[in-house]
């Protein structure tokens, strides 16, 4: 059968789902009422935004400014992203929970998940204790002077509009979230800081959005697949030149950078100016193989700290 070529579609209102396949994730976003409840809203337009070379790491998060959930963020500023795993009856729930128009009595009074409280502090919405992971944030309303948008106005807000924080027009809102802290289940931070293999995942489901007026689609996970990557081994010597710039008083040896030749260039600075960092602390002038071993110890102890 011949393949059909590509035919032009126009882009209208909503376009990641009405004239689009756009794989999504599905999260609950937990945020704090006027009367002190927990709201949880569905939102699949939630993105990594800043994910390095800022002061803080954030999500991008969009939703109508007349929601639960952008009223609340635009009032306390606090927010929970909740990842659900994949199940059925979780799936129907979310759908639930994303209907605009309830209050957070309505919504709330027989939801099928478990809160519990915060684990930074009280005044935080409650977290999903069935979600495999969950960021605690807090709205950055210092961008765009963003901390002039007020909540209050349910029918709609009057322009001028801010291009990327806070009120984005005259129905829809961006927010961003700076992440406070990550909070992991077992078995899954064990797969991150030990090692990943499949059986490691947590089952995320991929949400496809309101499409037919009817239903809400998604796809249920399955075991992922893994393909290895084709790395180009650098040479050595541009190895050793990288190094020999980084500090004047550290030095490598040939063998240490004969064993980091398979970290791809555009990471190569990086990794060797926090190698060289740890070693400054260790009391370490030369980074042999020896002491290669010890700066790699440290840095998988850094990052099961962060």
């Amino acid at each position: 059968m011949k393949e059909e070529g590509f035919r032009d579609l126009r882009i209208v209102d909503n376009f990641y789902q009405t004239s689009a396949f756009f794989p999504m994730p599905t999260i609950l976003a937990g945020t704090v009422s006027e009367n002190g409840m927990t709201n949880l809203g569905s939102y699949s337009l939630c993105f990594p935004y800043y994910i390095a070379g800022k002061d803080y790491y954030a999500m991008l998060l969009e939703c109508r400014n007349s929601s639960n959930t952008a009223q609340n963020i635009l009032r306390n500023k606090k927010v929970s992203l909740n990842f659900i795993p994949d199940d059925k009856k979780y799936f129907r729930e979310a759908v639930r929970l994303g209907f605009p128009g309830d209050t957070t009595e309505e919504k709330m009074k027989d939801c099928l998940f478990t809160l519990s409280p915060s684990k930074i502090d009280g005044s935080r919405p409650k977290i999903v204790q069935e979600a495999f992971q969950v960021f605690e944030c807090t709205w950055d309303d210092s961008l765009e002077n963003a901390f002039e948008d007020k909540a209050g106005r349910l029918e709609g807000y009057d322009p001028p509009y801010r291009s990327f924080n806070g009120i984005t027009s005259k129905f829809g809102a961006h927010f961003i979230l700076k992440i406070d802290k990550i909070w992991m289940k077992g078995k899954y931070y064990n797969t991150i800081i030990n090692g990943v293999t499949a059986g490691g995942f947590p089952p995320v489901p991929v949400d496809y959005g309101y499409r037919d007026s009817t239903n809400f689609w998604y796809s249920r996970f399955r075991r992922p697949l893994s393909e290895k990557i084709q790395a180009k081994e650098g040479d050595v010597n541009s190895v050793i030149y990288a190094a020999e710039r980084i500090d004047p008083e550290v030095k490598f040896t040939r063998e240490a950078c004969g064993k980091l030749t398979k970290i791809p260039r555009v990471f190569l600075k990086a990794a060797l100016t926090q190698m060289v960092d740890i070693a400054k602390k260790e009391g370490i002038t030369t980074i042999d193989e020896q002491a290669l071993t010890i700066i790699n110890d440290k840095r998988r102890e850094e990052k099961k700290k962060k």
